[in-house]
């Protein structure tokens, strides 16, 4: 080991520990697995045939988006992937823009949902001939709700879905005031709409919600309930098992142990991971990603709240050059994270030349190394005590946000639909990948920086801005909440006319926006997990459904 000086001062922090222990270590295979795939697969083909059967029947139309809707909320649309395309497609081609059956915010919302740039304009029917929304509207709860769905799928400048945003939430509030004038599901759905609406939601989230809520409902398919549940169970064992693994992956290198000033947060990044997609398909991507996220913190971490200016430029220096020659000089710890960094590269590197890909792993080196020379750049900013212009700030934060390479890991080992072009896309920074980066970093400095602060630290976009204009805190928070809302309008906006990469490639983009929403909304839950985040990984990855 390196000698240090002993009297080294570090911006160290107190991170709260792993509240998980080793309770994933130890993956139990679930019984009789071959009897619950037979059922499920006659339980799909039951439900493939009642999509196709009322594809040509114009007057089951609005039926087949009422299944469509159910399938994908109660999460198991990645069965019926060719299915839902096809009626998607098949009810674009006869509609257009001129929907005329029943549960227009329904289509509204599911056409936009699949990639369909219809109309906003049919939303004026909700408006009687002075322009107020209708007095039919009012009381009815169902047909608010679908409404204020719809409208988080807009775009910049759709002035009749701001409108209907601002008309259904203020009157869904009022109605959630009287919980004893509907229902007590209805009642429930309000609150959880308004809390975070669907567009937003994590889909794996969403079934768990939903799956109990469909089952009371009196008019419920039964085998799409029963597939719903053994489809969630089967998931969450696969889901199990890659913890199982990439657990003992982190533990051989005895994070907590070695790296005690670092954030030990791999189950909470296997739980990102699993935001950006949960489907068995994408099994050794998630793998991939859920320690590159984990990796991501203890850099982070490192740059941040650990290393002085001097290691982490020998740091940044062997990053750059992928040489474990460099790192003599540096403490023990940081060349510990150097050789995780490399045994992760060599194992996917291995996964990739199985797949025929293993040049792709260069574009995610490279979107690391740019992630990293930003890092870098913010720990001058902070050793020489300046404070960017917000225009930098953002220029910069672009990349450090980690979305970028973020979402470069994301498409290692997704299979063929990711080409050399797809990860060149990124490489573009183009305005579906920026709007999703700029959503990242604000969302973190608005919960983050004051704690940030308290330490020696790169200012925030918040102090840049405040410092820039001469304006007061809040006003800054409101104005960067507004840009949220606006990230998400470029996203959906960016979604509808990308047509530089294929749709699973835009879903990985929109997954990341979602996962900061539960992540990062209102207080940073990553690094002080609590009851909302427990509760979520226990039930994703701990409590099976009863079937």
């Amino acid at each position: 080991m390196s000698a240090q000086p002993s009297d080294v001062i570090r911006p160290t922090v107190n991170f709260p520990l792993s509240v998980w222990g080793d309770q994933f270590l130890v993956f139990e295979q679930q019984e009789d697995k071959d009897g619950v795939e037979k059922l499920v697969d006659d339980l799909k083909e039951e439900v493939r045939k009642e999509i196709l059967a009322t594809l040509n029947v114009p007057m089951e139309h609005s039926n087949l988006l009422k299944l469509v809707d159910a399938i994908q909320r109660l999460g198991i649309e990645h069965y019926f992937e060719e299915e839902i395309n096809q009626a998607m497609q098949h009810i674009y081609d006869a509609y257009g823009d001129n929907w005329n059956g029943t549960g227009t915010s329904l289509w509204f919302r599911l056409m936009r949902r699949h990639g369909f740039f219809v109309s906003s304009d049919i939303m004026n029917m909700y408006k009687d001939k002075d322009g107020a929304f209708s007095e039919s509207l009012k009381d009815d709860v169902q047909g608010l709700l679908e409404l204020y769905e719809a409208t988080f799928f807009s775009i910049p400048g759709e002035v009749i879905l701001d409108d209907a945003l601002d008309y259904t939430k203020n009157r869904l509030h009022e109605i959630a005031k009287d919980p004893l004038s509907i229902n007590s599901d209805l009642s429930t759905q309000i609150l959880a709409a308004l809390k975070q609406p669907l567009h937003k939601r994590l889909p794996r989230l969403e079934a768990l919600r939903f799956i109990p809520f469909y089952q009371r409902q009196t008019s419920h398919n039964k085998s799409l309930l029963k597939l719903a549940k053994l489809g969630f169970n089967i998931l969450q064992s696969l889901h199990k098992k890659e913890l199982s693994q990439i657990y003992k992956w982190w533990k051989v290198f005895d994070v907590p142990n070695n790296l005690p000033y670092a954030r030990n947060r791999l189950v909470e990044c296997y739980f990102w991971a699993l935001s950006v997609y949960f489907e068995p398909q994408y099994s050794e991507s998630r793998m991939f990603l859920a320690r590159v996220l984990s990796m991501a913190t203890l850099l982070d971490d490192t740059y941040d709240a650990y290393g002085t200016y001097e290691e982490l430029l020998i740091f940044t220096e062997a990053i750059q050059r992928w040489s474990i020659t460099c790192l003599e000089e540096l403490p023990e710890n940081m060349k510990l994270i150097y050789r995780m960094l490399m045994n992760l590269y060599e194992e996917m590197d291995k996964t990739l030349a199985k797949m025929g890909k293993a040049h792709h792993l260069k574009y995610v080196r490279d979107a690391m190394n740019e992630y990293i020379r930003s890092y870098m750049t913010e720990a001058k900013w902070t050793h020489e005590g300046y404070i960017p212009t917000v225009e930098e700030h953002i220029d910069l934060t672009y990349i450090s946000s980690g979305y970028k390479f973020t979402l470069a890991a994301s498409f290692a080992a997704m299979g063929n639909i990711i080409k050399d072009k797809t990860f060149k896309w990124v490489f573009t920074n183009p305005p579906l990948v920026k709007a999703c980066c700029v959503l990242c970093r604000i969302m973190d400095d608005i919960v983050t920086h004051k704690e940030e602060q308290e330490r020696k630290h790169v200012a925030s976009a918040i102090e840049c801005y405040m410092n820039q204009f001469d304006v007061p805190e809040q006003h800054v928070y409101d104005l960067f909440n507004k840009k949220v809302e606006d990230s998400w309008k470029e996203i959906n906006r960016e979604s509808l006319i990308c047509k530089d990469v294929e749709w699973p490639v835009i879903m990985r983009v929109i997954n990341l926006a979602r996962a900061m929403d539960v992540l990062y909304k209102n207080k940073d839950h990553f690094t002080h997990v609590g009851e909302e985040l427990i509760n979520h990984i226990k039930s994703l990855l701990v409590d099976a459904i009863i079937v």
